[in-house]
């Protein structure tokens, strides 16, 4: 099977009026158009407390990343999917989470906080605030992460706090492999910086017996906020697979950037940010397939 990975990531409407960073992080791992590929995005709490998140999400991209690189580059005798599988659920929630934890203890050693980003968290929530945050610095950095790794014989989704994985099969057909955790309301969110944070991690994991979607999509919390809807924000997956069957996936990806700023200008306002990994024979095995 050959894949595409296209993604993008926006600064959002409100972030550019109030001068605040995109806290958005997005990068992916591929091997020419062929698995094993793994594509990952993260989304920096936007809170006054979380005032390195921008940097928390950079350092939980590169923590799934790596960690699932690592399992997709097994051993032969650890890499049946069994063996995965059970590997991805009992042990790579706490060597992410440890990763991740382990970059941000790093990243104060290197640059401790300023006396002005405490003053500038004590002036926006109180003395309190700062308390919490000299108690827990990681704090500062805390990030959502999803994930999706493809792998010849195997397919797993990760997920920790709120934002959207959705599958599109080639008939345009949308699931969503890890459902909504109904304790993601409003700000709300589990995240890398939880207690126990390994406990929050789920993970959908797939064998390539099963159908392999046309399209998937990862996308932070901002995406879906942009549409009045759930039912609206789900028929992204169908359009967007149309689009690429119409369009091509060149045309797809050099509009993505303008599209995404649009979403955020007219609707939440957040930062967006967007994975697509394309199956390329679904794209053109489906109906409404250009010939």
């Amino acid at each position: 099977m050959r894949w595409r990975v296209l993604g993008r990531s926006v600064r959002g409407a409100a972030h550019v009026r109030s001068g605040a960073p995109n806290q958005d992080a997005i990068d992916w791992l591929t091997t020419g158009e062929g698995p094993p590929l793994v594509v990952a995005i993260a989304d920096g709490h936007g809170s006054a407390k979380s005032f390195r998140s921008e940097r928390g999400a950079r350092l939980a991209v590169d923590a799934v990343l790596a960690e699932c690189a690592a399992l997709t580059h097994a051993p032969p005798a650890e890499a049946l999917p069994s063996a995965i599988k059970r590997m991805a659920e009992e042990h790579l929630p706490r060597l992410l989470v440890r990763r991740w934890t382990t970059a941000v203890d790093e990243a104060l050693a290197a640059e401790p906080f300023t006396p002005a980003e405490l003053e500038a968290l004590e002036r926006k929530e109180g003395a309190s605030a700062r308390a919490q945050i000299e108690k827990d610095p990681r704090l500062a950095y805390g990030a959502t992460v999803l994930a999706t790794v493809v792998a010849p014989h195997f397919l797993f989704h990760l997920q920790l706090g709120d934002g959207d994985i959705l599958c599109v099969s080639e008939r345009g057909e949308v699931t969503r492999p890890i459902g909504r955790d109904p304790r993601h309301l409003g700000n709300q969110t589990t995240s890398l910086c939880s207690p126990a944070a390994e406990r929050e991690v789920r993970i959908a994991f797939q064998t390539r017996s099963s159908p392999t979607p046309a399209l998937i999509l990862l996308a932070t919390d901002g995406y879906a906020n942009s549409f009045r809807d759930d039912a609206a924000f789900l028929q992204v997956g169908p359009d967007l697979l149309a689009l690429l069957r119409e369009e091509g996936v060149d045309s797809v990806e050099q509009a993505l950037e303008g599209w995404l700023t649009d979403a955020s200008a007219s609707g939440s306002g957040d930062d967006i940010t967007l994975g697509l990994l394309c199956r390329l024979d679904g794209l053109a095995a489906g109906p409404g397939a250009p010939a």
